[in-house]
């Protein structure tokens, strides 16, 4: 059994773990918030190059552009998104299971392919490590990482980009979390390279909006194919920079929700502790009493 200072010492630490993860969810709430905002001024670019794009795949013209071409595939680039640091659960190993499933679902479809994996994220780097084979190589970029702000991400996509222009891989794909709420992240994966039209006309700005816009004739200036070339290279960095926010506001969710469940097991713990440690001090001084009163008749 335990001694009135070795539960005294116990309840001092627990109370103090308590408190550090009391502060570390509010530094995490904090970073989530940050980066809602940041998507909420991310949104009207990205929706803004979606209508371009939209009405410029309205008009009657052929479009051309090495980014849109799909080819036959044989090697592939998957950017899977995780975790610089630690303390936020199950985060990374939920994207790796993901990862794992989608890379054998890539082989099923295109049979007999070689993977390249750009891992954003010590945390999931360290997991990908373990499955590297001559099948898959493992590849990474100075500064590339979860914390990564705009320009890198920018430098990054341009990275993706020129792998895809010059043929060592067929196609990119990007596993991320897509933040939804504090309490809801899911992950989810996206074809970065080809770009797909599905890709350009989802989400463009709400159906009233839309709706003002049928109908209206546009005169492009020089011409619809060469805007779409310009344009396109700016749609895929929007794409980037929302996906790279968007994994970084899921990690810090999912801090926070481990950091709640820290919290909570430690005042369980604390209450069960004190508990503990009242009925061991009344037991002491029952017996110390007891002495007392013994001591007086024995005279």
């Amino acid at each position: 059994m335990a001694t009135l200072r070795e539960l005294k010492t116990r309840i001092g630490s627990v109370s103090s773990s308590e408190k550090i993860t009391g502060a570390m969810k509010m530094i995490s709430s904090a970073k989530v918030h940050k980066n809602e905002q940041a998507l909420k001024l991310l949104v009207p670019y990205r929706n803004q190059i979606n209508r371009i794009m939209e009405h410029i795949l309205e008009a009657d013209v052929n479009f051309t552009s090495p980014l849109i071409e799909p080819r036959d595939v044989k090697k592939i680039g998957v950017v899977v998104y995780g975790s610089d640091d630690g303390l936020c659960g199950a985060y990374n190993m939920n994207i790796f299971k993901h990862l794992v499933v989608f890379l054998n679902g890539l082989r099923e479809k295109h049979g007999d392919v070689k993977f390249r994996v750009f891992p954003v994220g010590k945390k999931i780097l360290k997991a990908v490590k373990k499955i590297e084979s001559d099948e898959m190589e493992v590849v990474t970029f100075d500064g590339v990482d979860s914390k990564m702000e705009g320009d890198k991400v920018n430098e990054f996509t341009r990275e993706l980009q020129g792998e895809f222009l010059d043929g060592t891989v067929d196609a990119v794909y990007v596993v991320y979390m897509n933040f939804q709420s504090m309490s809801r992240q899911r992950i989810k994966e996206e074809q970065l390279f080809p770009v797909e039209a599905s890709a350009i006309m989802n989400g463009v700005g709400d159906k009233e909006d839309n709706k003002r816009e049928e109908n209206k004739m546009y005169i492009f200036e020089p011409d619809p194919n060469r805007i779409f070339n310009v344009v396109l290279p700016m749609f895929v960095l929007s794409s980037m920079q929302e996906i790279t926010i968007e994994n970084r506001a899921s990690e810090q969710a999912a801090r926070v929700m481990a950091m709640q469940s820290a919290n909570d097991n430690a005042k369980k713990l604390l209450e069960g502790l004190q508990l503990e440690y009242n009925k061991l001090r009344q037991a002491s001084i029952t017996t110390e009493l007891l002495d007392i009163v013994g001591g007086q008749i024995g005279r």
